[in-house]
């Protein structure tokens, strides 16, 4: 018997490099686990069936919420932790994990992601970041096709969303590429966001994310573009990315030297953002 009754949904294609040390990370905790592979040609789908509760198909339509949503779809357990298969737990407080699902019966779980990075010498090291990846599927999905997010499926739900942080730790190694891995991981997300803002109208977070892709790639004007663009349509404060785009903005500023304009922003939004990251940054510009 399940030691908890949350289902691991991971989606997948040509993972080999990674999925065999995160089911092994994941096996002792006991949840059921299911892998949705959307066309490996490697030894994906072998791997992931010697460790799986259930390896299942899926045609990637390049929609990575489309993949996660029918996951959690074939999942036993209503309650779903999503996973990539770069990320390998670290740490569970299983009877924790029982808890918060008592107290926030239709809330949304963060989990504390460590970021294995390189950098600019190539050294690693982590940074720390709340991603929201456990909820209730009766309540929430997946939506975006690329960085894709949870929201409630109602109206009701979202006046009721409550937000807890998940009793476990999860180290990531998909930031830990090459130069060259980087470029081509960011150039395809570039792709899918320019395409995702051509059929859906303008969408704050789809032009958060190409500031951020492109200021990973160096394109410092392409993402003082995005950002700015994205700030201009007005996204409400209480959302997490808004205060790491304005962060990001202010350090594309610095790059190309407008520290005016960098300390002019800071100093808008100090009143509202006051994060132990926003202060840093602010007192990093000034």
């Amino acid at each position: 018997m399940s030691k908890v009754p949350v289902s691991v949904c991971i989606i997948a294609k040509n993972e080999e490099k990674f999925i065999e040390d995160c089911l092994k990370h994941l096996k002792p905790f006991g949840m059921e686990i299911i892998v949705a592979d959307t066309g490996s040609t490697d030894r994906t789908k072998e791997i992931a069936q010697q460790y799986a509760d259930k390896v299942v198909d899926f045609e990637w339509v390049k929609d990575f919420s489309a993949a996660r949503n029918f996951c959690a779809e074939q999942a036993s357990n209503s309650w779903i932790l999503a996973l990539d298969c770069d990320e390998y737990v670290n740490r569970v407080d299983v009877q924790g994990i029982r808890q918060c699902m008592k107290r926030f019966p239709k809330g949304l779980g963060a989990l504390r992601l460590n970021n294995l990075v390189l950098n600019d010498v190539g050294e690693k090291q982590y940074g720390v970041e709340h991603v929201t990846r456990f909820y209730h599927r009766s309540f929430y999905k997946f939506e975006a096709p690329i960085h894709e997010q949870l929201v409630a499926k109602s109206s009701d739900i979202e006046r009721q969303r409550e937000s807890f942080l998940l009793p476990m730790e999860v180290i990531h190694h998909g930031y830990a590429l090459s130069p060259d891995e980087m470029r081509k991981k960011q150039e395809r997300n570039l792709e899918m966001l320019h395409r995702s803002i051509g059929k859906g109208g303008d969408d704050p977070y789809l032009y958060f994310q190409i500031g951020q892709s492109n200021f990973i790639l160096k394109n410092t004007q392409a993402a003082i573009d995005a950002y700015e663009t994205s700030l201009s349509l007005n996204p409400p404060l209480d959302k997490a990315y808004v205060e790491m785009m304005i962060v990001g903005l202010a350090m594309a500023y610095v790059r190309q030297w407008r520290v005016t304009d960098a300390v002019a922003l800071m100093d808008k939004y100090a009143g509202e953002c006051t994060s132990a990251r926003y202060v840093y940054t602010h007192a990093g510009v000034l």
